[in-house]
């Protein structure tokens, strides 16, 4: 990841704001994608050359005034204008803690994963590694070789393609969701290297990641097509686990008494079968 994340986020957001969409008049060729400089700092009230400067890098402070201008003048959401308070360090509170200490699951949260019996349930942290997950969740991802990573698995992994009903839209998705992350944990060594691998490795996440997106895991409807059960529809919620910072439950649900629901049993039963009889808890 680039050290100058507040100005590349900056240069990215602007890139994708259209001047009709903010009422600009364009007069001739544009020379760039979206606002120019100027153009945003008009908007957002500052000076065009201290401007400049946030986008180089030559000032990384902006005061939350002018980071409040900032994310009226380049339409951002809830998620967005968040991450760059974070970016600008005008964010409130401390940041959650990363390294080991975030990868480990507590038993207790272990005992309710699984107690999830018939809904596929894990636990994932910032970066989007999969920590601990219930039999049927091992069951849901069982095309990965290995259910290791979100982002992983959505852009590199070989299965990722056919697993996701709308492929795009969850590139979009993951990609968001690490985007946030380095908001919160810019020199995280996982984060770093899990983007760096994500960029050598596919030509889709390095330009979903250069647009700058941000958006927090929330609840959301997704569409799934498993080798075993065929064609899955699931909502998901997730929760903040309070005591382990940067740590989120997630579980999905299907409509009761939909054709979902049936697939999502008999995908429960399919796994359980080939695990064996003799097979222990799900969570791992």
């Amino acid at each position: 990841m680039d050290d100058n994340q507040l100005g590349d986020f900056l240069r990215g957001r602007r890139a994708g704001v259209r001047p009709e969409d903010v009422g600009t008049v364009s007069h001739g060729a544009r020379r760039v994608s979206g606002l120019r400089r100027e153009e945003v700092a008009v908007r957002a009230g500052v000076n065009a050359d201290y401007y400049t400067r946030l986008e180089q890098g030559r000032e990384r402070r902006p005061s939350p005034q002018v980071v409040d201008a900032l994310s009226h003048a380049l339409r951002l959401d809830a998620d967005a204008r968040a991450h760059l308070y974070r970016l600008a360090g005008a964010a409130p509170g401390e940041r959650p803690p990363y390294g080991p200490e975030s990868a480990r699951v507590g038993a207790e949260l272990r005992r309710l994963v699984d107690g999830f019996g018939d809904a596929p349930a894990f636990v994932l942290n910032r970066s989007l590694d999969l920590l601990a997950l219930n039999s049927l969740a091992d069951a849901l991802y069982s095309p990965f070789a290995p259910a290791d990573n979100l982002a992983r698995m959505t852009f590199l992994d070989p299965a990722g393609r056919r697993f996701h009903g709308d492929w795009d839209r969850a590139a979009r998705a993951a990609v968001a969701n690490l985007r946030e992350a380095s908001g919160f944990a810019p020199d995280d060594p996982r984060l770093r290297a899990l983007v760096g691998t994500l960029t050598e490795g596919s030509a889709d996440f390095a330009r979903l990641w250069n647009a700058h997106a941000v958006r927090g895991k929330t609840r959301d409807a997704k569409r799934f097509l498993h080798p075993d059960v065929g064609p899955l529809t699931l909502t998901y919620q997730s929760f903040d686990v309070r005591e382990a910072p940067g740590q989120q439950l997630v579980v999905y649900q299907a409509e009761p008494g939909s054709p979902s629901a049936t697939s999502l049993g008999l995908l429960g039963s399919v796994h359980a079968t080939r695990r064996g009889a003799g097979a222990g808890p799900g969570a791992r």
